[in-house]
């Protein structure tokens, strides 16, 4: 495969959330055969199985998006020491109906920022959890849980220079691993 696409979900809605900005960030540590496309989770209304027999257009969306992915990066920040509703919403969305899981294969990787110590562990390990039973091979190691400080990001929106070598390795980590796993 020459170009791998991989969609990027972020479990933030809020415009200047620190996930948002670093998924714009570390996808310009990437090779230049992979693309990365966010897929937008806002819009989507709140699950309800009574909807899986005629989904509305922005599900169809949304599967059609994954569907058409190599892999899948997923940045969460955490709220109550877990992942935020509207990403809960989302995979559970494309895992739907019954034996349609959209997800199913698709490599990932798990990441998030936030301002607390601790980052986004929590939430990751949650998110983890639900990854495992949707069967997606998910890369275990860097694990990145990035406390938001002055110089994660440098004046330009990248990656700052305390943080550029570790997350470079995270990245090239993703990458083998995408290549590993696509179909």
């Amino acid at each position: 495969m020459s170009t791998y696409q991989i969609g990027v979900v972020v479990g933030s809605l809020r415009k200047e959330s620190f996930n948002r900005q670093m998924a714009t960030a570390i996808a310009k540590l990437a090779p230049s055969e992979f693309k990365f496309k966010h897929i937008d989770i806002g819009d989507l209304p709140l699950y309800n199985q009574d909807n899986d027999g005629n989904p509305p257009e922005v599900v169809k969306k949304l599967k059609a998006e994954i569907s058409a992915s190599q892999g899948i990066l997923f940045l969460t920040p955490e709220y109550n020491r877990s992942i935020p509703g509207v990403l809960k919403n989302a995979l559970d969305h494309a895992s739907r109906p019954y034996g349609q899981n959209i997800w199913a294969g698709k490599p990932t990787a798990v990441m998030g920022v936030s301002v607390g110590a601790t980052g986004t562990g929590l939430a990751q390990q949650h998110l983890r959890n639900i990854l495992a039973y949707l069967d997606m091979p998910t890369l275990n190691q860097p694990e990145v849980f990035l406390q938001m400080k002055e110089g994660l990001f440098d004046g330009a929106g990248n990656i700052g220079e305390n943080s550029l070598k570790f997350l470079q390795g995270f990245m090239d980590n993703y990458v083998a691993w995408v290549k590993k796993h696509a179909k």
